[in-house]
């Protein structure tokens, strides 16, 4: 039986210098929409999966150190930042269009059919998840040469040497994602602005003000040349007008 004492040593490498803008930032707002709490949020996640698995290799915890930085790890930090930047969006979104509609005072009916509905809500959700498409070939090079890594000796370096580049190329695939997430929201920024622009367009139907006008002028000229003598009084006015005479005496 293999003693611990022959184990290779699972050394857990640096993840921050592969994380690169994903650390310095890549210049502040997308359209006036912040993501620097959410890339804040990410970064701190990934550089704490990188310490508590450090702590645990220490301490010949190597099951719990390798799940720290596992395929579900890291796909789950990816996850927790997405969702909140749906959310937020969806909201930023359904304001812009809820102050359009507002401002052209469209009514009730129209704005319910403009409003972001849960199936958006959904796409929206979706499209933003999928920047980090690329990610995921990487975390499935992490869940395969890390498997092998609990009782690896020293004959295994090269498991480990696998392990160790699997998890700098997740750092740098998430670095991606990363910006394509920002390309990603800039898309549904100016996507949605376009919609805005047209509810701004929109105007109160005038026909039904022209309708009521040229009814009402057309009554009022049929009645001048009544009163006037042009055209003779039909029976039914001469009629409702004697009945109005009897009621007032």
């Amino acid at each position: 039986m293999t003693s611990a004492k022959l184990l290779i040593p699972l050394r857990i490498p640096e993840l921050g210098p592969s994380l690169g803008k994903l650390i310095t930032g890549t210049g502040g707002d997308v359209s006036g929409f912040s993501l620097e709490a959410h890339r804040y949020q990410l970064v701190t996640k990934i550089i704490e999966m990188g310490g508590e698995a450090r702590r645990l290799a220490a301490s010949d915890d190597r099951a719990a150190a390798l799940g720290c930085l596992g395929r579900d790890a890291w796909l789950a930090a990816w996850e927790e930042i997405v969702g909140p930047i749906a959310e937020s969006l969806v909201e930023r979104l359904s304001a812009h269009l809820e102050a359009e509609a507002a401002a052209v005072r469209m009514p009730a009916r129209l704005r319910s059919k403009m409003n972001i509905d849960e199936v958006e809500r959904r796409a929206i959700g979706a499209r933003l998840g999928s920047a980090g498409a690329d990610l995921i070939p990487a975390l499935d090079d992490i869940q395969r040469h890390g498997s092998g890594l609990i009782e690896a000796t020293a004959t295994d370096r090269a498991a480990l040497d696998a392990w160790q580049r699997a998890q700098l190329m997740a750092a740098r695939r998430l670095e991606e994602a990363w910006m394509l997430l920002e390309e990603v929201v800039a898309k549904e920024l100016d996507a949605w602005k376009a919609v805005g622009d047209e509810i701004s367009r929109w105007r109160k139907s005038l026909w039904p003000v022209y309708l009521v006008g040229t009814a009402a002028g057309s009554v009022a000229v049929w009645a001048g040349l009544i009163w006037g003598g042009v055209l003779n009084r039909p029976a039914w006015l001469i009629g409702l007008w004697e009945a109005l005479r009897s009621l007032s005496t």
